[in-house]
């Protein structure tokens, strides 16, 4: 009888994969805590929440029981000309973390549509004022999502290459650091004169599929600035940075000048379900708002609002907020520092960086971003019982807030142990 590894290569196509190459998947039949168990019994310490998104550990039982409970009374319903309960009480207790500018939002499905909405936002808001703004501003390997207008936006050909000649309008510049910040701001100073730019999409703090590059935050406060009083609308991606990855509830609040638009998916619901959030000030939702229908914002997906994912992202906000769950990042944060202290002046590292729980090394070795290398480093890490996804020569950690000393000890061993024989 086949495995559930052979059954799967049978019919399901995987993301991010050549099959030719990776005809195998990993079969997980069961996940609690920090941890992944597949079907022969292995556990694995999951050292980067699932793509960010398990940040309170996987089947936490605290959310399992809010989504149940709101299972027994309503588990799906149009969101266009309905509403309930746990919509409207998840806007007003993701209001009350969120940076204060922000006053309305928007729900969607997933990471690339919340920055779908955000780019929608950005080109309507000029549109029903009577501007013809049609380009959109991004950093240099910025990230945003699979679907087009998030794909326009992003930077890595790698994920985008046969796509390209398809995009919206898009131009880059790079983030921002103290060599290149008087450039680059010189350079937007004249590029605005032309009136044409609609929004700018940007991560803030942390590129994520960049390999975890960190820029400057005074640095991308004066970008902002400099482009909120050229009416450019700014847009923040918070959908791997979001909920507490940065040592603040947001890494916009690390920044003084705050997004007009900020996107949201990933942690918010806990990695228990998909949907994104969308979020705007007040100043963007009035360019909206008219006695013409056609100024509305006519976007909508199936699951919008599911009130399931509501409860989840409701049991999350719950937990992000509690003084054990900040103890729990403080914690971690600390550990990083002192594991830095140890692995910073190996030979073989040629960099790293931190940013609240996201910690990153660069390997002083050339190797591609989904070459051979990258693999053999992939295997020997999970050889290990150790979940984590080098990209490239960047090996990074974003573990759940609830992984323990231990486990974390395991997942840094495991990145010593690489590093000695890479």
């Amino acid at each position: 009888m086949k495995n559930l590894s052979e059954r799967d290569q049978v019919h399901v196509w995987h993301p991010l994969t050549q099959h030719k190459l990776h005809p195998r998947m990993l079969a997980v039949v069961k996940a609690k805590g920090a941890l992944l168990f597949d079907e022969d019994g292995k556990e694995y310490v999951d050292g980067i929440s699932s793509w960010y998104t398990s940040v309170y550990g996987h089947c936490n039982d605290f959310i399992l029981e809010k989504v149940y409970a709101q299972m027994q009374r309503l588990d799906q319903v149009v969101f266009s000309g309905f509403t309930h309960e746990p919509a409207v009480r998840l806007s007003e207790e993701l209001m009350k973390i969120l940076p204060e500018n922000q006053s309305k939002l928007f729900f969607s499905d997933n990471g690339s549509t919340a920055v779908e909405v955000g780019i929608k936002m950005a080109l309507q808001f000029h549109f029903n004022q009577g501007e013809q703004r049609k380009v959109l501003l991004a950093f240099e390997e910025g990230f945003h999502g699979d679907t087009f207008g998030a794909m326009s936006v992003s930077g890595l050909s790698v994920y985008n290459g046969p796509f390209e000649e398809f995009f919206l309008d898009v131009e880059r510049i790079p983030v921002p650091s103290p060599d290149n910040i008087e450039t680059t701001l010189a350079h937007l100073e004249n590029r605005l004169q032309q009136n044409d730019i609609a929004g700018f999409v940007y991560e803030p703090l942390v590129q994520g599929a960049a390999a975890m590059q960190m820029h400057d935050a005074e640095g991308l406060n004066r970008i902002l600035k400099l482009l909120k009083a050229h009416a450019v609308v700014t847009i923040a991606d918070e959908v791997m940075t979001g909920f507490g990855k940065t040592g603040k509830y947001f890494s916009s609040d690390h920044i003084e000048t705050k997004p007009d638009v900020i996107c949201l998916s990933k942690a918010l619901t806990a990695g228990l379900l998909p949907m994104a959030i969308t979020t705007c000030s007040q100043h963007i939702y009035d360019a909206f708002y008219s006695d013409d229908i056609g100024k509305g914002l006519f976007h909508a997906h199936t699951y919008t609002a599911n009130p399931l994912a509501c409860a989840a992202a409701l049991a999350g906000l719950e937990l992000l907020q509690s003084g054990a769950m900040q103890n729990n990042i403080a914690r971690i944060q600390a550990s990083h520092q002192k594991f830095d202290l140890e692995i910073s002046t190996h030979p073989k590292v040629a960099r790293t960086r931190q940013c609240g729980v996201i910690y990153a090394l660069d390997l002083d070795v050339q190797m591609e971003r989904y070459g051979n290398l990258r693999d053999k480093l992939f295997n020997h890490f999970m050889g290990e019982g150790v979940f984590l996804r080098p990209l490239g020569n960047t090996i990074y950690i974003l573990a759940p807030y609830i992984t323990t000393d231990e486990q974390l000890q395991k997942i840094y061993g495991a990145i010593q142990s690489a590093v000695d024989i890479v």
